[in-house]
């Protein structure tokens, strides 16, 4: 496998209410180029921006975003978190982010998904009923786009035919990097795993532990296709924030926005109220890391290795949360918390 990686996730949140914090769209999206550059600055490896499309959220067009910050960092990977391939273009996603990726000397990443949230169809145009079947297509074709210059697709019922015509700007990585999102749908693992794209789990309720069968079915077709073990890369994203003060202080405040984040959520798909005991159990046992640096590390490392993965991406804030907040915990992930996780997995 790939070496062990860490990264940062985010959909810029921007809140939901006053009561529980909330900020402008131009503000969110400055302070993500302030994230970016200190995230490069302490070494992490991937900062990644959720493509969404709604109030709560500043990210409709993350390669934007990450162009911008692309000059001003030197090493840390760009990226989506994810692409809502099924509402998107293939030709105009590979255009944008090789694009990025020659801004960024090669550190571009497309992470493509179907997106649980579901406001880019009826915004560009696409019904339901064609969920899946749109990523299919999607994907197939823009995997041909970064494979030939010179693009011969025979068209599908969700895309368009292309005659031998040529697709610019090329990206500097051979094969521009994609990978595949999945929340736990078997065959959406399954198709990674042939494809021998890298993967990340997302994973936001229950114990990490339970999609240990996914990571192994995984495994099982990537090598059954015959890739190379030594290029396989396994992600895994959960929300979590650090703090270096009060831990019962910080995660009050933090539940308050994540209440609010969450149940306005489950409004919408007819989940239940998030509790206090609920949230609590989820740092404890469950998907949230949110605490100290001693807390945090033992839980990255316990869920790297238990699961057998190799990226691990720190979705912050995961709900609005001040900005100074976010910046101290992407410092303290980057220069105390990483360096623990790797002692702990050497032991």
């Amino acid at each position: 496998m790939r070496k062990l990686t860490f990264g940062i996730t985010t959909f810029l949140e921007s809140g939901v209410d006053k009561d529980s914090g909330m900020i402008s769209h131009d503000q969110r999206i400055n302070h993500a180029i302030e994230e970016i550059v200190l995230a490069d600055q302490v070494g992490l490896n991937f900062y990644g921006i959720g493509e969404h499309h709604r109030i709560d959220y500043a990210a409709s067009n993350p390669e934007i975003i990450l162009a911008a910050a692309s000059k001003l960092t030197k090493n840390i990977h760009l990226g989506s978190a994810v692409t809502v391939l099924s509402s998107e273009d293939p030709v105009r996603v590979y255009e944008s982010f090789a694009t990025l990726d020659i801004l960024s000397d090669g550190r571009a990443e497309i992470m493509a998904g179907r997106g649980s949230f579901i406001e880019s169809f009826p915004l560009f145009g696409y019904v339901l009923k064609d969920y899946d079947q749109l990523f299919t297509d999607k994907l197939n074709m823009l995997l041909e786009i970064r494979k030939n210059e010179k693009v011969f697709w025979s068209g599908t019922e969700h895309t368009q035919r292309l005659d031998g015509l040529s697709i610019y700007p090329r990206s500097i990585q051979k094969p521009l990097k994609v990978s595949i999102a999945v929340g736990g749908t078997p065959n959406s693992v399954i198709r990674a795993g042939k494809l021998g794209l890298p993967i990340v789990f997302a994973i936001i309720g229950g114990e990490p532990i339970r999609f240990k069968p996914l990571i192994d079915l995984y495994k099982y077709h990537y090598q059954e296709a015959g890739h190379d073990i030594n290029k396989m890369e396994i992600g895994v994203h959960s929300h979590g924030i650090i703090t270096d003060g009060d831990e019962k202080e910080f995660k009050d405040r933090y539940f308050k926005s994540h209440q609010a984040s969450f149940s306005k959520i489950g409004e919408e798909r007819g989940w239940s109220r998030v509790s206090k005991e609920r949230f609590l159990a989820s740092i404890e046992y469950g998907p949230l890391y949110v605490g100290n640096v001693d807390f945090v590390a033992k839980k990255i490392a316990k869920t790297i290795k238990e699961l057998g993965i190799n990226r691990f991406l720190l979705h912050t804030p995961g709900s609005y949360m001040p900005h100074e907040d976010v910046m101290k915990s992407i410092k303290l992930y980057g220069l105390e918390v990483v360096p623990k996780v790797k002692d702990l997995l050497k032991k």
